[in-house]
Order: structure tokens, then C-alpha cells, then sequence
């Protein structure tokens, strides 16, 4: 066997021709690089965003590179839309491969201070939503009877706490979400269903629009903390994403990827 076949082999593993993908929270930031990566290897892919004209950009976005996709617009906190979303894509496409449940807000701010409402949206959107997400992925994928992949977005403040930031919520809810994840890979493991999170560093989004605002703040607290030395970006995703989307990660399950530039190794 040739070395050139040897490699042309391992690079398909990493190819995602006829399958079909959905991604939350994919009308910006993370969301549409993971979106746009998907659909560079070879899958449909739909834009699942509760801003409709986000998601619809960023769908025209991948047609006009050649890519097929579709805009969804659903609140991944009320079930009911999440059930016809999800249905949505599967009437559209004919099935569900890979779910990438993404939507995800962050709310700073000493514990003390936060108000009922503001603790109740972050968990609603940052945990309830994945849940319900990928609930609705794992009945297609159980339906169909042919497996696939779940990828929850986490984060590295799952793992850590932010140092000199108030984000007792998010951390508390991407604890959340890799606890999820890894429960999720044990119980749907008999059905070929792999469940795995990501967990991002400080990346370049508008989730940090506000620090960013403020280049001493990114500069002490973001940039220093990261041994590589600086802010990742949402392209840096493109890679991960697609390995736990594809059959390169075929027995990776119940894992969470950090792509934090080494902050968590301090």
C-alpha cells in the first residue's frame, strides 16, 4: 500500500459528503465558524439561530461558497420550537447526523447582585437549552437507527473560574453542560451515538464584546493568562469541531476537547 494512499485514506476520514448537520447559536461568532466548517467538509448544514436574519447571512454565506444550507430560526429554551426546528431539518435534509448545540449567553456580574431573572435566562439558555437540543437530536439519531454525533459547546470556565471576572452563572452552567455531555454518552452509547463538548479559551466574539472594548482588560486578564499568547479565534474551532464530528473521532465519546491556548494547563 502506497504512502500517498495511506494518507488520502486517513484524510477521508475527516470528510462529511451526504451527511447532515445543525448547528445552535449559528448566526455569529463560534456558532457560524463551526456552521461554515461543517459545510466545507461536505455537509448540509442548518443555521439554527433565534435571530433569523443572522442565521439566514450566515446560510447565504456557505451557498455562496458552494456550500447547501438552510436558516432556522428557533429559541432553543421553549421545547415546542426546538421539536419543529429540529423536525424542520430533518423534513428538509431527510435525516440528522451531527448536532452541534451551541447557543450559549454570558451574564457578569458579582453573585450577590445577580437578580432571580438573570440566574433563571442564563441557565435556561446555557443548560436547559442543551438539554433540550440534544434530546431532540437524540430521537432522530434513535430513529434512524444509523448513530451520529452530539457536540455540546462548554467552555474552559466549566473546568476553571475565570480569574477577575464575576461569572458565577456561566461557569455553573458549562459545569453543567460537560456533566450533560458525558451522561448522555453513556446512555446513548448502545445506539452508536457519540456525545462529546468543546470547550473554548477566551476566543474573539461578540459574547466578549464588552472586554473587548477594553484592550488592558484583554491584555491582562486574556492574552496573559494564555500560554500561546493570545485570543483565540473563531476559526480555531474549524479543526476540533470537525474532528468530533466526523469519523476520524469514531471511539471518542463522553470527552470534552478544550481549545484554550493553555489556559487550563497553568
Amino acid at each position: 500500500m502506497s504512502d500517498l494512499y495511506c494518507n488520502k485514506a486517513v484524510m477521508d476520514l475527516f470528510k462529511l459528503d451526504g451527511r447532515v448537520a445543525l448547528v445552535t447559536g449559528g448566526g455569529q461568532g463560534l456558532g457560524e465558524a463551526m456552521a461554515t466548517a461543517l459545510a466545507q467538509a461536505g455537509s448540509a448544514v442548518a443555521v439554527i439561530d433565534i435571530n433569523f436574519s443572522n442565521a439566514t447571512m450566515v446560510a447565504d454565506k456557505i451557498k455562496a461558497s458552494g456550500g447547501n444550507a438552510i436558516p432556522v430560526k428557533c429559541d432553543v429554551t421553549q421545547s415546542d420550537q426546538v421539536e419543529a426546528a429540529f423536525s424542520d431539518v430533518a423534513r428538509t435534509f431527510g435525516r440528522i447526523d451531527i448536532a452541534v448545540n451551541n447557543a450559549g449567553i454570558t451574564l457578569s456580574g458579582p453573585a450577590e447582585d445577580m437578580s432571580d431573572e438573570d440566574w433563571k435566562r442564563i441557565v435556561d439558555i446555557n443548560l436547559n437549552g442543551v438539554f433540550l437540543c440534544a434530546r431532540e437530536a437524540g430521537k432522530h439519531m434513535i430513529r434512524q437507527g444509523t448513530g451520529g454525533s452530539i457536540i455540546n459547546t462548554a467552555s474552559m470556565s466549566g473546568t476553571i473560574i475565570n480569574k477577575g471576572f464575576y461569572l458565577a452563572g456561566y461557569c455553573t452552567t458549562k459545569a453543567g453542560v460537560k456533566h450533560l455531555t458525558k451522561a448522555l454518552a453513556v446512555e446513548w452509547a448502545k445506539y452508536g451515538i457519540r456525545v462529546n463538548s468543546i470547550s473554548p479559551g477566551y476566543m474573539r466574539t461578540p459574547l466578549i464584546a464588552a472586554s473587548l472594548a477594553h484592550p488592558e482588560i484583554v491584555e491582562e486578564k486574556m492574552v496573559n493568562t494564555t500560554p500561546l499568547g493570545r485570543l483565540g479565534e473563531p476559526q480555531d474551532l474549524a479543526g476540533p469541531i470537525l474532528f468530533l464530528a466526523s469519523d476520524a473521532s469514531l471511539f471518542v465519546t463522553g470527552h470534552d476537547l478544550v481549545v484554550d491556548g493553555g489556559h487550563t494547563a497553568w
